[in-house]
C-alpha cells in the first residue's frame, strides 16, 4: 500500500510541476511584442525591440533576464537573450 501511494505522489507531483517549467520566453504572450510575425520568426528591430521591453512589467523583465542566464533555457531563445543581454540583462 504505501508503495502505490508513494508512486501515485510522485505522479502527482511531476504532473502538477510540469506546469512550473513553461517559462516567460515560452509564453507567447509575453514574446509576440518583440515579433514583427505572427509565427514569431522575424525579430523587430533593436529600438523597437527595446520600446516593448521596457514597456512590459518590471517582474516579467526580471523573468525573462533570469531565464536567459540559463544556458538550457536561453539557447532556443538565443538572439532574443542576445537582445536582452545588450539592454542590461545581468539580474540579481
Amino acid at each position: 500500500m504505501n508503495l502505490k501511494t508513494i508512486c501515485l505522489g510522485a505522479l502527482a507531483l511531476s504532473m502538477v510541476s510540469g506546469v512550473a517549467f513553461a517559462g516567460a520566453l515560452d509564453e507567447p504572450d509575453n514574446m509576440a511584442p518583440f515579433f514583427t510575425d505572427s509565427g514569431m520568426k522575424t525579430m523587430k528591430p533593436m529600438a523597437e525591440f527595446k520600446t516593448a521591453f521596457m514597456a512590459m512589467p518590471m517582474e516579467k523583465q526580471e523573468a525573462m533576464k533570469k531565464e536567459c542566464q540559463d544556458a538550457a533555457m536561453s539557447k532556443p531563445h538565443a538572439e532574443f537573450c542576445a537582445n536582452v543581454m545588450m539592454l542590461g540583462g545581468a539580474s540579481k
